[in-house]
């Protein structure tokens, strides 16, 4: 008979953990979206191209650690809900970038509130310093590792 080796339970690991209320505070939040007609990922550009008036796709990719493909996919999708169209590169012609569309920069607001709203349902009981802590925490972990990647799945 093969000796039993003692393993670690699932629970006993912080990535449990992390992964666990990450997962529930993701999908309610997608169910949010859902709603309005986007997704984690499509509210994610949308909610990048909301401080600029005009960037490159290139530049989004970039700045949200994906790939220009993801990025090329998801503003295809935008721009066929409306939320965002592709202009010609005022100083390159055969360039193009993205913008918000009138009806993409109304409903910003609207999804950056639901975004509110669902962490306010997750963490709102927390004191305003456990807060702080677990968000000093958090970000300590994606500096050291080198995370880059905006989160959308």
């Amino acid at each position: 008979m093969a000796e039993r080796v003692e393993v670690s339970d699932l629970t006993s690991h912080l990535g449990y953990w992390l992964r666990y209320v990450s997962n529930h505070v993701s999908h309610a939040f997608a169910r949010k979206l859902a709603g309005h007609g986007v997704t984690v990922a499509e509210w994610a550009v949308l909610r990048e191209l909301y401080d600029v008036q005009t960037i490159a796709p290139n530049r989004v990719a970039d700045r949200m650690g994906m790939t220009r493909g993801a990025i090329s996919k998801l503003a295809d999708r935008l721009a066929g809900k409306r939320l965002v169209e592709r202009q010609a590169d005022a100083t390159d012609g055969r360039a193009q970038t993205l913008a918000l569309t009138p009806h993409g920069r109304g409903i910003v607001p609207k999804l950056a509130a639901l975004a509110d709203e669902n962490d306010a349902e997750f963490f709102a009981h927390l004191a305003p310093e456990d807060r702080e802590r677990i968000g000093h925490v958090l970000r300590d972990i994606v500096e050291r590792r080198g995370l880059a990647a905006i989160p959308v799945d």
